[in-house]
Order: C-alpha cells, then sequence, then structure tokens
C-alpha cells in the first residue's frame, strides 16, 4: 500500500521537468513568482539610486553655458578646389589658436579668474595629490628646504610669484575644461562656447574669449608685420645704397662720356635701381600701416546671449538613468538572492528535493492562538457547524488525507514541525476539528513535551494526561476529555525526565496505538520541533505516517531535507509536507 493510492483524495502536484532530469524552461508563471517575491529589492534599489541622483541635482552647482559666433575670412587663392582644401586647413588653424594658452589665459587675467575663489581651488584636489604621490612629485612647495639652505643661484623668483603663477596655470587649465570651440557646419563660422556657474559669467567668458581670440590674431599678423618691416627696411637701406652708387656712377660717366653704349646701360641700371627703390619703399609703407592698423581675419557676428535655463546637470536626464540604472542593478540583486536563497516558498520546491507526491500551502497567521474558541464553535455537533466553521485556506486538501487514510484504517498521523513555532500544534488542532466535523470518531493527542500550546490553551487545569496514561491505560477514559460528540483531546500531563513520544517509542507502556485505533477512526499527534527535541525520531517509527510542517519563507529547503531523511532512515513514512504561513495568494 503506497502513499501515493493513500492519498488519492489530494490534488496531486505537477513536477516540473527538472524533477525528470529535463532543463525547466523560463515562463511568464515564473517571472511573475520572480517579481512578487523580490519586487521589494528592486523597489529599494531603485529607490536609492533615485534619491542619489536626486541628492546630487539638487546639490550640485548649476553649470550654464554662453555662446558667441565669429565669422572667419580666410586669404586664400588657387583653383577651387585648392581654395577649399586651404580653406578648411585654414578654419582648422584658427581654432587650434582660439584654444591657445594664450587666448584662454589672456581671458583668465582680463577677467580676474585666478583671484576668484569660486573659480579656481587654490587647494590641490584629491585626485591631483594622488597622482603627484603616484609620480612622485611633491603637491606642496618644499619652503622648509629653502628655509634652510636659503634661495639658491636658480631661486630668483619670489616664492609669493611663483604660487601666483601656478595658480594661473591652474586657471588656465580650469577654463580649458570649461569651454569649446567648434566649427558650425561646413561654414567659416565657428562658435566659442563657456561654462560657468551664472548666466552673467558665461556670458562673460565667451565674448572675453572672442575678443582675445581677435587681440591675439591681430597681434600676430601685426607681429609678421613687423617682422616683414624690418626686413623691409633693412632691403630699402640696401637698395639705397645701391642706387647711390648707381647715379653716382651714371654721374661721372656723363661728364666725361666716351662710350655712349656704356653711359646706355648705367642709365638703365640706375631706373632700375631707382624703380625697385621705390616699390621696396611703397611695401614699406604699408608694412608700417599694417602694424599701426592691423585688420583681423575674423569678426563677431553674434554675441552670447544669456542662457535662460541651466545646461548641467540634466535634471531629466540624470533621473530617467539612475532610474534605469537602479531598476538593472535591483534586478541583478534579486536574481543572486533568488539564487542563493535557501528558503521555502514553493512546493514543488520539497515536492522535487523529498520526492513527496503532496505538499500542501496553508495561509495561517503566525498570531493565530484560541483553540479552545475554534473547539467551542465545533462542538455543537449540528449540521449549520460545519458550514459556518472558518476553514484555513488549503486546509480542505488535507483533511481529503484523512478521509483517505480512514478509509485505509490507517488513522494515526504525526504533526511535526522542522523548526520551533512552524505551527504544528495549530495544524493538529484543524485537522482534528475537521475531521470530527466530518463525523470520524477523532482523538488528538498532545505529545509534544518541549512545548505543550495545545494543553495550555484547551485543558489548562486538566490533572491528568497522556504522561499519566503510560503507565496506567484504564485512565484514558478520564483523561481523555470530550470536546464534541466526536472529538476527544489527550493533554500532555506533567513531564518528568523521559518525555511520552520516547516512552511509547519503547512499546512498554499500557497506551498503545492498536488499542486506540480500535475506538477512534482517525488520530492525530501533535509532537516537539524536530530541531528542538528528538522526538519525532522515537515516536515516527510507531505512527503510520507523518506530516512535516514547514514555515514559508523562514524554513530553508536544507533543513527541510534534513528532516525528512532522518525520519525515512529511523522507518517512518512521509506522507506529504505542508508549508504553514503562506500568503493568502501563491503559485506553486
Amino acid at each position: 500500500m503506497t502513499s501515493s493510492t493513500i492519498f488519492s483524495g489530494v490534488s496531486p502536484i505537477s513536477l516540473p521537468a527538472a524533477a525528470t532530469g529535463g532543463n525547466s524552461p523560463l515562463t511568464l508563471r515564473d517571472m511573475l513568482f520572480f517579481l512578487r517575491m523580490r519586487w521589494l529589492w528592486i523597489a529599494a534599489t531603485t529607490f536609492a539610486f533615485l534619491v542619489m541622483a536626486g541628492s546630487y541635482v539638487l546639490t550640485a552647482e548649476p553649470t550654464f553655458v554662453a555662446n558667441t559666433q565669429l565669422v572667419i575670412f580666410p586669404q586664400v587663392s588657387g583653383s577651387e578646389a585648392q581654395r577649399a582644401f586651404a580653406e578648411d586647413a585654414f578654419i582648422e588653424g584658427q581654432l587650434e589658436i582660439a584654444k591657445s594658452s594664450d587666448v584662454v589665459g589672456g581671458t583668465v587675467t582680463a577677467l580676474g579668474l585666478d583671484t576668484d575663489p569660486n573659480f579656481v581651488d587654490q587647494t590641490p584636489s584629491l585626485q591631483d595629490r594622488a597622482k603627484n604621490w603616484l609620480m612622485g612629485v611633491s603637491s606642496e612647495p618644499d619652503t622648509a628646504s629653502q628655509e634652510a639652505t636659503g634661495p639658491g643661484p636658480r631661486d630668483t623668483q619670489p616664492q609669493q610669484q611663483i604660487e601666483d603663477g601656478r595658480i594661473h596655470d591652474r586657471a588656465v587649465a580650469t577654463l580649458l575644461n570649461m569651454m569649446g570651440v567648434r566649427r558650425v557646419g561646413s561654414s567659416t563660422i565657428i562658435e566659442i562656447s563657456a561654462a560657468a556657474s551664472t548666466p552673467q559669467r558665461a556670458v562673460d567668458i565667451a565674448d572675453t574669449l572672442a575678443r582675445q581670440y581677435i587681440q591675439k590674431n591681430i597681434a600676430m599678423k601685426a607681429n609678421a608685420s613687423r617682422q616683414y618691416s624690418e626686413w623691409l627696411t633693412r632691403f630699402v637701406s640696401e637698395q639705397q645704397r645701391g642706387l647711390a652708387e648707381a647715379a653716382s656712377a651714371l654721374a661721372s660717366f656723363t661728364s666725361n662720356p666716351r662710350d655712349q653704349f656704356k653711359l646706355a646701360e648705367l642709365q638703365s641700371a640706375t631706373d632700375a635701381r631707382r624703380t625697385l627703390y621705390e616699390n621696396t619703399l611703397n611695401q614699406l609703407t604699408e608694412a608700417k600701416q599694417r602694424i599701426t592698423y592691423p585688420v583681423s581675419d575674423a569678426t563677431i557676428v553674434s554675441r552670447a546671449t544669456l542662457p535662460l535655463s541651466k545646461a548641467r546637470p540634466r535634471s531629466t536626464l540624470i533621473i530617467a538613468f539612475a532610474a534605469a540604472v537602479g531598476l538593472g542593478v535591483g534586478f541583478a540583486l534579486a536574481m543572486i538572492r533568488h539564487a542563493g536563497d535557501r528558503r521555502i516558498v514553493r512546493p514543488h520546491q520539497i515536492a522535487e528535493a523529498g520526492g513527496l507526491p503532496f505538499v500542501t500551502l496553508l495561509a495561517t497567521s503566525r498570531t493565530r492562538n484560541g483553540h479552545s474558541a475554534r473547539f467551542l464553535a465545533a462542538g455543537t455537533g449540528s449540521s449549520g457547524t460545519a458550514a459556518a466553521y472558518p476553514v484555513i485556506p488549503g486546509m480542505t486538501e488535507l483533511s481529503a488525507t484523512v478521509v483517505g487514510l480512514r478509509r485505509k484504517r490507517r488513522v494515526v498521523i504525526g504533526i511535526v514541525a522542522v523548526n520551533p513555532g512552524g505551527g504544528a500544534s495549530t495544524i493538529a488542532c484543524e485537522l482534528a476539528v475537521l475531521s470530527a466535523i466530518s463525523g470520524a470518531q477523532t482523538l488528538l493527542i498532545d505529545a509534544a513535551a518541549q512545548k505543550s500550546s495545545l494543553s495550555k490553551a484547551i485543558a489548562p487545569h486538566s490533572s491528568t494526561g497522556l504522561v499519566d496514561v503510560l503507565d496506567n491505560g484504564e485512565l484514558i477514559q478520564t483523561a481523555a476529555l470530550p470536546l464534541t460528540p466526536t472529538l476527544k483531546f489527550l493533554p500532555l500531563g506533567k513531564v518528568e525526565a523521559v518525555t511520552p513520544a520516547i516512552r511509547l517509542s519503547s512499546r512498554r507502556t499500557q497506551l498503545s496505538f492498536a488499542d486506540l485505533k480500535k475506538e477512534f477512526d482517525a488520530i492525530f499527534v501533535d509532537i516537539s520541533a524536530f530541531s528542538a527535541s528528538p522526538d519525532a525520531n522515537a515516536i515516527a517509527p510507531e505512527l503510520d505516517g507523518i506530516l512535516v510542517v514547514t514555515s514559508h519563507g523562514h524554513t530553508s529547503i536544507d533543513d527541510t531535507m534534513h528532516v525528512i531523511e532522518t525520519l525515512r532512515n529511523v522507518g517512518a513514512e512521509i506522507l506529504g509536507a505542508i508549508i504553514n504561513h503562506a500568503p493568502k495568494r501563491i503559485e506553486s
């Protein structure tokens, strides 16, 4: 007679493919179960990331960006293809000039950015300190050695001037990171953008950068014209001497001409010298004019305007990114937790690992007490009582096992929890009540010596109990308290050195389950939790079957399998398992 035959009245659990050796595919039901079990991890992680992003958005200093546009007039010549290539090269060069240290440094000096503590931090950052430490460079001036040895021959600048230079360089580097120069499309317009903590500061920096760039362009052209002028000045002096010599030779020959051909030659050389001198003199005049009034290759076409909104931080983008990252991290943490969680949350965990044909979910509250009140509710024995009796969700399936067992005359069932607080006493009480309501003569025995909650709740003042019946079998008539016409309760009694469960396993007592089966159709035995007492190992072989009780979300599958395997090793028959304290809506 197998367990599958005994539990014919119970809905079997359909095991997934993993139980037969195949790979269980991920179904929508599994994903919904995962979300229902781990949604708090996902929500908490996402909320944490949103809080960090919100804190950053609220506390970060806003950055405003202003843009100034300039048009460049390339001075190129040649064919169309040559002009296009030369124009691109010229504009690229102008972009690099706009980003040069002279332009940026001039802007820093013009606006006094190196003296603004809000713009440049004069204290080296932690990153700079770490970089200097790794490179073996000290970020602080070696003032101690200078004080000890005095200024060396190369230390000609005052220390304050050196420090000011460092601050200026740091301000230049900061501004380089806050500015940008780009070409607008394929046109000859370039755009200089600047970022700052205030709109007006951004406008001032952008316009000053543009002016400094134009000044740099003018200075470069003036410097080139100055060099050209200096060369022309020397060349004019040479031409002037040459013209004077040619004129002197012509005058000497004219006063005493002897050869007309020689005269014509001297006259031609003098005229050529004079023409070259006059042309060079004109070029020198033009070069000096370019020095005094140079023209830039670029001009401002659109000055910077006050930005209406901040450019950074981008609140919407940051919040959206934080939410996406939080969801991803939350899902990852939830999957790690879900994969490593050994707590029992689904029936198939026990069914697959223990090979049990029957696993039931019960939605019993952890605070459910008052056994005597429930017995009194069932005590009238009328037909209306059964209809009015509140049944715990999932208990109907367990009552079907009672019917099946009573038909096969295997009527002694032990209920044992894996850990204390699993609710085995409540389940034993409920099974006994339902069995009695169905009309079966039922006996409920409290054998939980560690914590006799049934005896305290139902018969707190009973003078005799199971302990006394073991010594004198005739006391069963007075010790078993009639609660209803079909239900009796045998309290624990006063336990001394040896628990009643261990005494029953010796088969040397006045009470035997074989005698009780002649009077009762169903007998339920409440046993102490497996982890708290060895009673289950002792009494389990004397019973017709054991129901193992676990706590949803608290009992681990490893502890449960240890209980099942241990009980089987001592000869007990595991009829099934119960997952107590389960949520009212959970899928298997």
